[in-house]
């Protein structure tokens, strides 16, 4: 049985994850925090200290659980392009599902915000590194073509995630019609447009003689 402690921790991370692709960091209320958890202020200090404590937290925990899973793919014994392959999917599903706060921390950080740009320097290198590790591996294996990875990479990722942050801000846009979020969210953000995005984007780094990697 779990601790009455763990099920607090547990409440106030799911509502900061309901709330923060709201407010931001900067913005987020620890008093609405914990109303919307149901948990007692004395509570929320009492295991996370102050806000921002609890925001690193937060976003840490959304990070690893990704990360988990893309290290799990890149182990699999597939070689390089089909490993790379799932690997873009696993980022591109992450990317998808936390696509608005995501936003708000790229805008935060953009304006010199501490906090997201300490998680972004410390968390992004970390999932590079595992794609240009795969990439290496399939150019090495001969499946992938023999370009600098510092293109290969760049081109395939925002192939990937540019669609879905544009998506993801139309989704938000005040003024935008409804057809055109409509729109966004079909030709943009569904799992099938996502899915043709990668098959391309792996298409067109992959050797001429290779057929694209299955999902």
């Amino acid at each position: 049985m779990n601790r009455p402690s763990q099920k607090i921790d547990a409440q106030l991370i799911a509502s900061g994850m309901v709330l923060l692709p709201q407010t931001g960091c900067a913005g987020l209320s620890v008093r609405k925090l914990v109303d919307h958890a149901g948990v007692n202020l004395g509570m929320f200090h009492y295991h996370f200290k102050n806000k921002d404590n609890f925001l690193r937290v937060l976003l840490q925990h959304m990070y690893e659980e990704m990360f988990a899973a893309l290290t799990l793919r890149a182990k699999a014994s597939q070689g390089g392009a089909r490993s790379l392959d799932g690997a873009l999917r696993v980022l591109a599903g992450f990317a998808s599902r936390h696509r608005h706060l995501l936003l708000m921390l790229l805008s935060e950080a953009m304006r010199g915000e501490a906090l997201p740009v300490a998680f972004l320097r410390e968390n992004l290198p970390r999932h590079i590194a595992v794609l240009a590790q795969l990439l290496r591996q399939g150019q090495a294996e001969g499946d992938i073509i023999d370009a600098p990875a510092v293109q290969l990479l760049p081109f395939v990722l925002g192939a990937i995630a540019g669609p879905l942050f544009a998506g993801g801000a139309l989704e938000r846009l005040p003024a935008a019609p409804p057809e055109l979020a409509a729109l966004a969210r079909q030709a943009l953000l569904s799992d099938q447009a996502i899915g043709l995005r990668i098959d391309l984007a792996m298409r067109a780094i992959l050797s001429a003689t290779k057929e694209p990697a299955p999902p």
